[in-house]
């Protein structure tokens, strides 16, 4: 009797200095699926210049649940990850990885080889894809509806001998920023070309990370509102909008495009990115012709936004 009164007694002090460690935060106590993140790893992360490459794993294989609660993880924390080696995926299984991140949502392009309305089939040649996608300028998906889509998932289906994706860092772009454009931009929602899109502020935080990110289409934007949130609201003149947009341009490309990362793709490589983390163009060198560079066959699975760009 007396040692079960012993071990009754320890166990009580032990809940009380549990539940005093937890007040005061020296334990958290974290969910199931934070805990999954603790766990190791079935695959290998090589970082890149930005986000990371993943190697020893098979997306067209059954991935269990606490695995792509990893990845989904991986893909908050290194806006990009560039799966190997995924020759083998279907059209049916890219759709599956699509819906780990979300309900996927067709783009209004629907090109008649493609092996689903919701994958976006592109290419340099216009019998096989749609043509002269992502050379409009450096943007983010989606930047025309009320909620951009949150992310884009690139399988490479044939690899021409040379062209390539190229992403950049927005966070990263909007931190480097001088005082004065940072304080410009902070007042500026774009106004898309499609006049029944929505404004949205070019700077506003990450609905996830809650870092500074933007939203822009430097080749989709009819102009800029300065100061929306405020009765003196300004849309700026056709030179004025010039000039915003120049000056986005000057962010991606200065110092010889240093702070851009240029995926140059391999056969298998599959792509998934935080589209609102990362900006992106196609390279000039996707649209060569066919019998110059071979074919390039591109699906693209794009997946809903689940909130607006608020301030």
């Amino acid at each position: 009797h007396q040692q079960k009164s012993a071990v009754l007694l320890a166990w009580m002090v032990f809940c009380g200095l549990y539940r005093s460690f937890v007040a005061f935060g020296l334990v958290k106590i974290v969910s199931r699926e934070q805990s999954s993140i603790a766990m190791a790893r079935p695959y290998q992360l090589q970082p890149i210049k930005l986000g990371c490459e993943v190697k020893g794993i098979k997306l067209s294989e059954d991935v269990p649940d606490d695995v792509i609660a990893m990845i989904k993880e991986d893909v908050t924390k290194h806006r990009i990850l560039v799966f190997k080696n995924q020759e083998h995926l279907t059209p049916e299984q890219h759709l599956v990885v699509g819906r780990w991140f979300g309900e996927i949502e067709s783009t209004f392009y629907n090109h008649p080889k493609s092996p689903h309305r919701d994958i976006f089939r592109v290419s340099n040649d216009r019998s096989e894809g749609c043509t002269n996608v992502g050379r409009t300028g450096w943007h983010i998906d989606g930047s025309f509806q009320e909620a951009p889509f949150s992310h884009s998932i690139y399988h490479i289906v044939s690899v021409p001998n040379i062209s390539a994706t190229v992403f950049a860092p927005l966070t990263d772009i909007i931190e480097n920023l001088d005082v004065e454009k940072r304080a410009l931009w902070d007042r500026l929602w774009m106004v898309s070309d499609r006049r029944s899109g929505p404004k949205h502020p070019i700077i506003y935080k990450h609905p996830q990370s809650g870092k500074p990110v933007m939203c822009f289409h430097l080749g989709m934007t009819e102009t800029f509102v300065l100061d929306l949130d405020k009765k003196e609201k300004k849309f700026l003149t056709e030179e004025e909008t010039e000039e915003v947009l120049k000056g986005i341009l000057h962010e991606f490309v200065k110092n010889d495009g240093s702070i851009q990362y240029k995926h140059k793709y391999e056969p298998g490589d599959l792509i998934v990115t935080d589209n609102l983390a990362v900006g992106h163009e196609a390279s000039p060198d996707t649209q060569l012709p066919r019998e110059k560079i071979g074919l390039r066959v591109m699906h693209r699975v794009t997946i809903a936004g689940k909130s607006s760009p608020k301030k």
